[in-house]
């Protein structure tokens, strides 16, 4: 269902590349020694932050560019020392590692600074704002701590001899508290944003935008219905890979992720809960764009084993996709732009759900921008849905459920089109399935997600009353549409989202965001809202009747209605 392509490998990138650089210059003996070579972390713009010790016991600190495919080395430890979180500035000037969490100049090598010397868990990130400058003598900080705080730090920089980059008085840093009393927090490094989860009351999501002019705001707070404590210990999430700490904590009691799409102009919020004692496992889609959350319950095959209760799916965003893995279980192709009926969203268990690369023992992680890492091996992929896998299921007539049928069509219609060769091939497959089938007809499935997708594009307030499927024209749902074995889902309305701030002028994403909630207030109002070519049906009959009474003294009008409903 899922294809995944390879865009970096630790060994064949990284520890490869270092022996064969050094190999040219006939020091391969300090680096013979290469052992615990780990990712700490990824920027924005997707290099790739790792560690290393060597033979002659120090550690070493380097960058892998997926752009020129090189390696650089920016610090060494003159001794073995454990670093669990790091960070590099933009300009690539100042690097922080969490070891007593030291802020230190590598270009030139030359002052460190002791931040936090607090024996905590802590997670550091350099902001790296949208700017067109080349040089900034400023760099901003998050500090983030377990005890449930962040703080920005702002370092000023100064230029010495045309090329020397160094920290402005160091042993005085200007520093701002950004959010507090938190226990989970996700970073977004593509759009600069800073998620964290409170709960006093009741829990609350909020989130904090960080600008290029040091400033920061928080824009957005959203309740949630979560269990009472759903996080014993603070969560990270995209904030780094501490190697040395996971292992060391309980279970995971709760997995959480945010999922912004700036083309869409959505958000969702996913949660789910290790399995229960039933072999059950649930999780939560909050649709905030759709006003509406959604709860499913799966039932897992199989005995029940004692690690069952920490199975714990994983959230990959895929466009306007949500899939939920969980390895060895199912993939579930949650569909968050037409999330009305279970047969729009795709559910697979088996063989289907398998991903080929992943082993068995893979420890994978769900990383921003539709990618994947897996921590044994140190592999990154980017993840898409598979044509090809879809077209399969079409064929597959005899032996695949209609809901899965009709929800790869709608996919391969509307996520991958418009794609000449692909409607061809689905063109094909109609024709050598001209009769409907039992639950819904592909022609006119074909014509209106096509012309769905079109509209779509164009106007994106209309995308709540365009019919998009003729399932919709069926008095009831066909049962085979309306259920998926194993799988239960319901619909719920959720709390309304507050825009704080700046947000209510913004423009790009959280404009659309806001405009798509508000418009579900009216939306919600509005029985049977999705236009039905039956609700017309009665019109017109009342019209060919008017018209065959008349006989040839039907009006002029009554005519022209007729002509131009033809045409």
């Amino acid at each position: 269902m899922l294809q995944l392509s390879a865009t970096f490998d630790l060994q064949q990138d990284v520890v490869s590349s270092i022996f064969k650089k050094e190999a040219t210059v006939g020091r391969t003996e300090e680096y013979s020694g290469i052992v615990d070579t780990r990712i700490l972390n990824i920027e924005r713009d997707g290099g790739v932050l790792y560690s290393w010790k060597g033979a002659t016991g120090t550690t070493r600190i380097g960058k892998y560019d997926p752009n020129t495919r090189q390696n650089k080395l920016l610090y060494t430890f003159d001794k073995q020392v454990c670093v669990s979180s790091c960070s590099l500035n933009k300009e690539e000037t100042l690097l922080v590692s969490k070891c007593l969490t030291l802020l230190i100049e590598i270009h030139p090598i030359n002052n460190t600074k002791v931040l936090k010397a607090v024996d905590c868990r802590v997670r550091v990130q350099f902001i790296h704002p949208d700017t067109e400058r080349d040089s900034v003598l400023e760099s901003h900080l998050l500090l983030v701590a377990e005890d449930g705080y962040v703080e920005q730090l702002h370092v000023m920089l100064v230029r010495q001899e045309g090329y020397r980059v160094v920290m402005l008085n160091p042993e005085c840093l200007a520093k701002d508290r950004v959010a507090e009393e938190f226990s989970w927090v996700q970073w977004d490094s593509q759009t600069q944003r800073l998620f964290y989860l409170t709960h006093r009351e009741k829990a609350v999501l909020k989130c904090v935008q960080f600008y290029h002019d040091q400033n920061c705001e928080t824009l957005f707070e959203l309740e949630l219905e979560l269990p009472s404590n759903p996080f014993t210990c603070m969560r990270f999430v995209n904030l780094g890979f501490d190697h040395h700490q996971e292992t060391q904590h309980e279970r995971e009691e709760m997995r959480m992720l945010v999922i912004t799409n700036k083309t869409e102009g959505s958000m969702c919020v996913c949660y789910s809960q290790p399995a229960c004692a039933n072999q059950e496992i649930t999780y939560t889609i909050v649709l905030v764009h759709r006003g509406c959350s959604k709860t499913f319950s799966v039932a897992l095959d199989g005995t029940p084993s004692p690690c069952s209760t920490d199975l714990l799916p994983l959230f990959i965003p895929i466009g306007y996709y949500v899939v939920v893995y969980l390895a060895g279980h199912f993939l579930h192709c949650i569909n968050t732009r037409q999330q009305e009926l279970l047969c729009h969203s795709l559910f697979l268990s088996g063989v289907d759900a398998e991903l080929g690369v992943l082993g068995s023992d893979s420890v994978v992680l769900s990383l921003p921008e539709s990618s994947l890492l897996d921590l044994n091996t140190g592999r990154m992929y980017t993840v898409d849905l598979n044509p090809s896998f879809l077209m399969d299921l079409l064929h597959c007539s005899h032996s695949r459920p209609d809901a899965q049928r009709l929800a790869a069509l709608h996919c391969l219609l509307l996520y991958m089109g418009p794609n000449a060769a692909l409607q061809l091939k689905i063109i094909d497959w109609i024709c050598d399935n001209v009769m409907p089938f039992d639950t819904f007809d592909q022609i006119q499935e074909f014509i209106l997600a096509s012309l769905y997708r079109i509209i779509y594009k164009k106007c994106l307030s209309l995308d709540e009353v365009l019919p998009y499927s003729s399932v919709f024209e069926k008095k009831k749902v066909p049962e085979g549409l309306d259920l998926v074995p194993g799988v239960t889902c319901t619909t719920e309305l959720h709390a309304e989202p507050v825009f704080k701030g700046k947000a209510r002028r913004l423009q790009g994403y959280w404009e659309e965001l806001q405009w798509s909630t508000e418009k579900m207030k009216y939306f919600e109002a509005v029985p049977n809202l999705r236009y039905r070519a039956s609700q017309s049906l009665s019109d017109w009959t009342k019209l060919l009747t008017t018209l065959k009474s008349e006989n040839k003294k039907a009006s002029n009008y009554l005519r022209h209605i007729e002509e131009n409903t033809k045409q």
